[in-house]
């Protein structure tokens, strides 16, 4: 092989018989020309080559190698904050642990968002930003309490304007409930044989009613990189996020692997798990 050159030796190689199917293939589908299917030849070739090993090599270690050296690197960031906000998310080893076991339940759950070209701008990501973040009962009222004479429970809302959102929720939400709106608080009446215990129970049921936002984000922050405005989570739905026409859904993800099988199929989890 001292006289040839790299060009000849590679086409003295020759590739198994599925590799050059699936050439074939490709180069029917994407109608090549010859010079293209020849330089789509070339690359596989040079891949090919690549994954070669002498008989007897101890591949094992070279693979523990391979996955340990970017461990390592991904270890030494192992929370990284995005934006100022400080959202953090889980990197090396513990994000390793997660997607070889396969949890089902992630330590901190995230989305990278990105925005379609026309909606591309600071404003329009802040304002996504904002209105997906889901907001309880409990994160809008500044103090709750039980009147045990009336049999009650009262709740003071932060914001005055609110008033009328939260008590529509806890209508639409618990049917057996009387809600009635006064000038700065909102009061919830049990059935009449309810207990204390019952009560209490409403009550804890009550703070934890989804007023906004999209059901498991609990923050969101807007970054830029290069051109453009990227929102990133924490918590994840993206069945919820796919609902907002600002949102670009070809580009957009998840870390949660068993999520994005469920609702974009195993190929886009493999590609995630890659990625």
């Amino acid at each position: 092989m001292s006289g040839e050159s790299p060009k000849d030796y590679l086409d003295e190689v020759e590739l198994p018989l599925s590799l050059r199917k699936e050439i074939e293939k490709i180069a029917k589908e994407m109608k090549l020309k010859a010079d293209q299917k020849a330089k789509l030849e070339k690359e596989v070739k040079k891949a090919y080559l690549s994954c070669r090993f002498e008989p007897g090599e101890a591949v094992g270690i070279i693979a523990a190698q391979s996955i340990s050296e970017p461990a390592t690197q991904m270890t030494m960031r192992t929370y990284h904050f995005a934006g100022s906000a400080g959202i953090k998310i889980t990197y090396g080893l513990p994000r390793l642990i997660e997607i070889f076991d396969a949890k089902k339940q992630l330590e901190t759950p995230s989305m990278t968002l990105f925005l379609q070209r026309k909606f591309n701008n600071m404003e329009t990501a802040r304002r996504i930003a904002e209105s997906i973040i889901e907001r309880k009962v409990g994160d809008l009222i500044k103090e709750v309490s039980i009147n045990l004479s009336e049999n009650s429970i009262e709740i003071e809302p932060r914001d005055l304007r609110q008033i009328s959102k939260i008590a529509r929720v806890i209508k639409e939400n618990l049917k057996e409930v009387k809600v009635r709106s006064k000038k700065s608080s909102i009061v919830i009446i049990p059935k009449e044989s309810a207990t204390l215990k019952d009560i209490q129970k409403l009550k804890l049921k009550i703070l934890q009613l989804q007023v906004s936002g999209i059901k498991g984000i609990e923050n969101a922050v807007v970054r830029r990189e290069g051109d453009e405005w990227i929102i990133t989570t924490i918590g994840s739905n993206l069945k919820g996020i796919f609902q907002i026409k600002e949102i670009d859904k070809t580009r957009s993800y998840t870390n949660d692997v068993h999520e994005t099988a469920k609702i974009l199929g195993i190929e886009a989890a493999r590609n995630l798990i890659i990625k």
